[in-house]
């Protein structure tokens, strides 16, 4: 299951490596509009692409192509019929602001039509480069395979998340190896290549009715493999369903229709990546026409802490005093959801709530108070009851549901999660997808899927110690490219590695409380929780304060400073108002606040930085103020996994 045979690596590695033997044949280039990026099409024995930098080589030539049954390899002896080359500037306005208001869409396009029903469409951003095929066949066809990936240099640096299999919930830490290192190795997706100063990020964009992308390590490069058609199951619980046996091919579909777009982000600075936007502009077009009643905002959640408060008169728990006691925590702190997370129904039947939990009840008192509810499910147990459940769920007045476990990538997987962000989007349903595959266009198709987990994020601090800072500054560059990521930020218990302790039911983090807070700036993720309990976050009132005052939606972003794995800077702004927020890994520094992103006049900064003895107690943080202008600079100190982050307001 979900093994590559040893005849199949050797003749993938062979192809992926060796040189072109259509090299010399005709070669066709499409430069970005900053005309800083070439992308090359060879179309000699086997249609090939090449990336060039500046004049440099980034990608060496990697042939390309889709293997379908009974008609062969599209890509193999390419016999080009024509070409289009057309350049767009324009501007999209998304109906979830995850970076930016408005969005810029300008690339340079080339189309490659061939004999045979196929086309090449690549397009080159001043940000990246992108293709994808296009297929004009009658009928059904029958996918084989996707010859794909990028050929590079053994010494390349590679940042990666491997996995052991493609049946996963792709939460992984990045290693930082040579990429002739990882070769043999399953690679998760997004995956960065350090080459000289340039960064590069892999990933894909526009996901339908197709498996999602892995890679597999070569001697001198990445290829790309996918999960086969799943003919066969067994499910061991309610959520968790391996597949136990697979079809020889990937996908059964639509021969007349475009493929996942094949995405390269480029930065020769790896603070250009915190602001590409490629995934999103490659995504399939929005398909809800109604979007009004989408509303980002921000969660409190239960799992985290287990359910657990302490200062209240009652003995808390999965039950409906607890549930009202996060619904007023919520109300009276402008927070917009609550999670009702693992524990409200009896597993296995989405329509038994437990008698524990009055479900009428806490949605009446939750919409009194302007708080909406969204519901945790397992996602074969929905898949089971889809209907059913989702009809109960909107006759309850729920706000979204939060969906779980899902662990693959696998045709038909891909298409429940469109079925399920459809069926949610008709009952006006907000979706959260966690146990997930990473984000591949699908939150612009359906802007109420506002987030995704497939992020090793704050949880893991409740079973393991290497939830580090470095960690926390390696994220935002890599998985947070393809798109919005759950990490769970607001930790209130926080601790330095040699005093961290994991705790299933009363977890700390690693790291400041300032590096917590200033998640609020740097992730991006229009549903953004408070991990931490209400006692917890009523205990520390100034944290609250700030959090509280931090939106999800972001009319601008700006990086101040970043280097990977190592810090990071971000402005945001929304309106009139900024938000900053700064996290480092493991050694402190100082970082100079350039202001002069703020426009004219004056402005009130309120900030909550590392206190003094932040290096020792991880939770020490202090609040500052000051008077300032566009001119004005201003240092930010950061403790060894500490943090900095501020609301910047226009004064009178």
């Amino acid at each position: 299951m979900n093994q590559i045979s040893l005849a199949r690596r050797l003749a993938g590695a062979l192809l992926l490596i060796a040189p072109l033997a259509g090299h010399a044949a005709r070669q066709i280039e499409l430069d970005s509009p900053d005309r800083q990026l070439r992308v090359t099409i060879g179309t000699g024995d086997h249609l090939s692409f090449a990336v060039s930098h500046r004049g440099t080589d980034l990608v060496l030539p990697t042939p390309i192509g889709i293997t379908l049954a009974g008609i062969g390899s599209l890509g193999d002896k390419p016999r080009l019929a024509g070409q289009q080359r057309r350049s767009v500037d324009t501007v999209l306005r998304p109906v979830v602001a995850q970076k930016s208001r408005e969005v810029r869409d300008h690339y340079n396009a080339l189309q490659l039509d061939f004999a045979g029903g196929y086309a090449l469409e690549v397009r080159a951003y001043d940000e990246g480069i992108a293709y994808r095929f296009r297929t004009s066949l009658p009928g059904q066809v029958t996918v084989e395979d996707e010859l794909a990936g990028v050929n590079l240099r053994p010494q390349d640096t590679l940042y990666w998340p491997q996995e052991k299999s493609m049946q996963s919930h792709n939460e992984h830490y990045y290693q930082a190896l040579t990429v002739g290192d990882a070769a043999g190795k399953l690679v998760g997706v997004p995956a960065l290549v350090q080459n000289g100063g340039v960064h590069l990020v892999f990933t894909e964009s526009g996901l339908r009715d197709y498996p999602g992308l892995y890679l597999h390590g070569e001697p001198a490069g990445l290829r790309a493999i996918f999960p086969k058609v799943a003919l066969a199951e067994t499910a061991r619980d309610d959520r968790n369903v391996p597949v136990t046996q697979e079809a020889a091919y990937i996908a059964h579909t639509d021969g007349n229709r475009t493929f996942p777009w094949r995405i390269l982000g480029i930065a020769a600075d790896a603070g250009g990546l915190l602001l590409n936007q490629m995934p999103y502009l490659l995504a399939e077009p929005q398909e809800l026409k109604e979007t009004g009643w989408i509303k980002p905002g921000k969660v409190a959640w239960d799992w985290y802490n287990g359910n657990k408060l302490y200062g209240v008169p009652f003995k808390s728990g999965l039950d409906t005093r607890t549930y009202r006691h996060y619904i007023d925590f919520a109300a009276d702190n402008g927070l917009e959801y609550i999670i009702m997370d693992e524990g409200w129904y009896k597993l296995g039947d989405l329509l038994a709530v437990k008698p524990e939990i009055d479900m009428p009840g806490l949605m009446a008192y939750a919409r009194q108070r302007g708080v909406g509810i969204i519901l945790w499910v397992s996602w074969k147990t929905l898949d089971t009851q889809m209907t059913a459940a989702l009809d109960q769920f909107a006759r309850w007045g729920a706000a979204g549901i939060k969906v779980d476990f899902m662990q693959r990538s696998d045709q038909w997987m891909v298409n429940y999660y469109e079925r399920v962000a459809r069926e949610a989007a008709q009952r006006r349903l907000l979706v959260d997808f966690h146990g997930s595959f990473k984000p591949s266009g699908l939150q612009r198709t359906w802007p109420n899927v506002l987030t995704f987990e497939g992020v090793k994020g704050l949880e893991n601090n409740k079973w393991s110690d290497k939830q580090t800072p470095e960690h926390d500054v390696t994220l935002p560059f890599i998985r947070m490219f393809a798109g919005p990521l759950d990490y769970t930020p607001g930790a209130m218990s926080n601790a330095h590695r040699k005093d961290f302790a994991a705790s299933f039911d009363r977890p700390m983090s690693q790291g400041t409380r300032a590096h917590q807070l200033a998640m609020y700036m740097i992730y991006e993720s229009p549903l953004q929780m408070l991990a931490d309990s209400p006692s917890q976050y009523r205990a520390n009132p100034s944290s609250l304060e700030f959090i509280r005052q931090v939106p999800v939606e972001w009319d601008e972003s700006r990086v101040l400073h970043a280097q990977l794995g190592r810090y990071v800077a971000m402005a945001r702004r929304r309106g009139d108002t900024w938000y900053v927020g700064a996290m480092t890994g493991a050694d402190g520094r100082d970082l100079e606040l350039d202001l002069s992103f703020l426009g004219d006049g004056n402005y009130q900064v309120d900030s909550m930085e590392d206190g003094p003895n932040a290096g020792v107690f991880a939770t020490d943080v202090q609040k500052g103020s000051a008077s300032v202008t566009r001119s004005s600079r201003l240092a930010m100190q950061l403790a060894p996994g500490g943090g900095w982050a501020a609301i910047i307001r226009k004064t009178k």
